[in-house]
């Protein structure tokens, strides 16, 4: 989500504006080139502005006509050598001015379309053709309803919208509706332990969120994309150590962890500041921010369990404080796991290829 600051209204006005975006965690503010400065002293925000100054990330700049595109093109590439990233305004009233922007995807980084009326703008078309850009699509919106509308046509939605409002409250409304729509839905289903076996000292990662998780949540890690355990975080007590609320003890580096939108990556990528998606036993999933990754060397189990016919695996560090979810959702030790007892996974069929799921075969043991 991206928030327009860069009116003609006062200076007053418009701090109010940043600094409730700043509040709700936006992406990026689109400024004056004059306000860079104080925009930056009000928080740490992506800046937006028509002027390549320092401070600004993105160098925004209109495209008024479709006769100015390769004059356009042109600019996005010589910015981007440069090292900053380029956003393009583009009005969309007519074919032309769409196609003008779907071209637009393939040089700058954002595309923000922009019309007077919505019902003109073939949106659907839009997000058709960004699927194959590179470029991302964000559409300007006026309200939270506008942006759910954008964030949903097709099902699969702009990349992001471009609140244009001078109410700092629907700001707020906007990145709350948002929040919502990033939850996902997964269907897990239950996989009976087969053995439980010590598997040596390895490399295993903590990964600890800026968020508190809940009990009965964590994260869906396993030796294959196509089959993921999911792992208890640490917010049960014991007599070992203190609760640790935002951790899940994730297992080993190797491992596939689930993120936001489908996709995966592995233990060993992950870093402060990337998201990976934290789950409950009904399979209700919710981003979280990583705040750091613990690596260390450890006392480790294979874990493996079978469902309909396939057999998947999960290596963990060798410890009681360390538990997957029963089938009744409830969290159990790995230390107590023997066979015959049913563990919660999501099984999906497919690939992995740079974290993103291919239909195509391949066997992972």
């Amino acid at each position: 989500m991206w928030v327009r600051a860069d009116g003609e209204e006062s200076w007053d006005t418009k701090k109010k504006l940043v600094k409730k975006a700043i509040e709700c965690g936006v992406d990026a503010i689109v400024v004056r080139p004059d306000e860079v400065r104080p925009v930056l002293e009000l928080g740490s925000v992506l800046v937006a502005s028509s002027e390549d100054l320092p401070g600004v990330g993105v160098v925004l700049r209109r495209l008024s006509s479709p006769s100015e595109l390769q004059e356009v093109k042109g600019w996005a590439t010589r910015v981007k050598q440069s090292g900053k990233k380029t956003a393009v305004t583009v009005d969309v009233v007519d074919k032309q001015s769409e196609r003008a922007a779907a071209e637009l995807g393939s040089v700058a980084d954002f595309v923000l379309v922009c019309a007077k009326d919505w019902k003109i703008i073939p949106l659907e078309n839009l997000i058709a053709d960004f699927q194959k850009l590179p470029g991302r699509l964000l559409a300007e919106v006026r309200s939270a309803d506008e942006a759910v509308l954008a964030a949903q046509t097709l099902e699969v939605g702009t990349h992001g919208v471009l609140l244009d409002s001078r109410d700092p409250k629907e700001i707020e409304r906007t990145c709350e509706r948002l929040d919502e729509l990033s939850r996902e839905s997964l269907s897990l289903t239950t996989a009976r332990v087969v053995s439980v076996t010590p598997a040596g000292i390895g490399d295993r990662a903590c990964v600890d969120t800026t968020s508190m998780l809940e009990v009965g949540e964590g994260m869906l890690v396993g030796s294959q994309a196509e089959g993921l355990f999911l792992v208890h975080s640490e917010t049960l007590p014991s007599e070992f150590v203190e609760p640790r609320p935002f951790r899940v003890n994730a297992g080993g580096v190797h491992s596939y962890i689930r993120v936001p939108g489908g996709k995966t990556k592995y233990l060993s990528e992950l870093k402060a500041g990337d998201e990976v998606l934290v789950v409950d036993s009904k399979g209700r999933g919710r981003p979280a921010v990583v705040g750091r990754v613990k690596i260390e060397r450890r006392p480790m189990v294979l874990v493996e369990a079978e469902s309909a016919g396939r057999t998947f695996k999960v290596l963990l560090q060798n410890a009681e404080t360390i538990n997957l979810v029963d089938a009744n959702g409830n969290p159990i030790p790995v230390t107590r796991l023997s066979p015959g007892q049913e563990l919660l996974v999501l099984v999906e069929a497919g690939g992995r290829h740079f974290g993103k799921r291919v239909e195509e075969t391949l066997v992972e043991r």
